[in-house]
């Protein structure tokens, strides 16, 4: 017999306090008898009653399954493209150690919560790339994410309409027919975006294409260490400051029906973007029939409701009045 809920402490302690009431009730009866003459064997039935019904819910709660059955696991496959934003900018240390080293411990994790469907990374500031193209290989997709830093790309600026169109571009080169969840996860720290990005939001709607923006910094935000120093604002002659701009990130989430979310050492909400991606309905790519195990609980819990009811509703006079 296999338990689905084999959770000793629970059953444990259940069965402790079901001992100590029960011996409060039989205390109470060893004070009677010294008055009242008390049905032993009457109080025995009672007691074994109450003991089997008890057992019974222990036993049901724990989720006993006897044999197997077979089940069909449906696999549902998403189309989702990475890009983040590695402008100088990114090595700010408003979040610790780094905001792109961050980004690359977050990058991992959500790829193992998106172990079925195809993942892929592009990176940008003034030029975009695909670094990995669309793929089920999460070793491929981690040594990317481990390979990434801001001397990949030119940082001249950041532009943002270059990667939204590679993504697209891409989406509609390598589109699968079954497959009707594609998502950007746009991770940048929202500075320096322009306006142009604006003119392709209605093909990204046109092609049922969401974006998910991430936020990376604080409001507060950081110098930017370059090397042993920093790097200075031309205009001011003082270290460059940093700060999350999500005006543009929201923007864009809004209006391709996506959402919008931030990750700083105060706000933690990659969780609710991997519920996010989660929700968006994926295909169905395959099926495959597996082994389950019989969960036979409602059978021990029927048996167990039976005596509880006999026991209330037939009550063993244990007293001879």
């Amino acid at each position: 017999m296999i338990w689905a809920y084999p959770d000793g402490k629970l059953i444990f302690w259940l069965a402790i306090i079901f001992a100590l009431l029960y011996a409060v009730y039989l205390y109470r009866f060893y004070l009677i008898n010294k008055r009242l003459k008390v049905k032993k064997t009457r109080l025995f039935l009672k007691m074994t009653l109450r003991i089997s019904y008890f057992i019974l819910f222990l036993i049901a709660l724990s989720g006993p399954s006897v044999g197997t059955s077979l089940k069909e696991v449906k696999e549902e496959g998403k189309d989702i493209f990475f890009v983040v934003d590695l402008s100088q900018s990114m090595n700010a240390t408003d979040i610790g150690p780094t905001r792109l080293q961050r980004v690359k411990f977050e990058l991992k994790n959500m790829a193992k919560q998106f172990a079925g469907d195809r993942l892929g990374l592009i990176i940008f500031s003034s030029e975009a790339f695909i670094q990995c193209p669309l793929t089920f290989d999460q070793n491929v997709i981690n040594l990317h994410i481990d390979g990434l830093n801001t001397s990949l790309v030119p940082n001249q600026g950041t532009d943002l309409l270059a990667p939204l169109q590679l993504a697209k571009d891409k989406f509609t080169s390598d589109e699968r027919p079954e497959i009707n969840s594609k998502s950007i996860i746009l991770i940048s720290d929202g500075e320096d975006f322009g306006e142009n990005f604006r003119s392709i939001i209605g093909e990204l709607n046109d092609k049922g294409i969401k974006i998910f923006s991430l936020g990376i910094g604080t409001t507060q935000g950081s110098t930017i260490p370059r090397g042993n120093s920093l790097i200075i604002d031309p205009k001011t002659n003082q270290p460059a400051i940093t700060r999350l701009e999500a005006s543009n990130l929201k923007y864009l989430a809004a209006q391709t029906e996506g959402g919008y979310f931030e990750l700083s050492d105060e706000n933690q909400e990659i969780p609710d973007l991997i519920a996010a991606i989660e929700r968006q309905e994926g295909a169905v790519t395959g099926s495959r029939m597996v082994e389950a195990s019989a969960n036979k609980y409602f059978y021990f819990l029927l048996v167990a409701l039976g005596l509880a009811m006999i026991d209330m509703i037939l009550p063993l006079r244990t007293i001879n009045l």
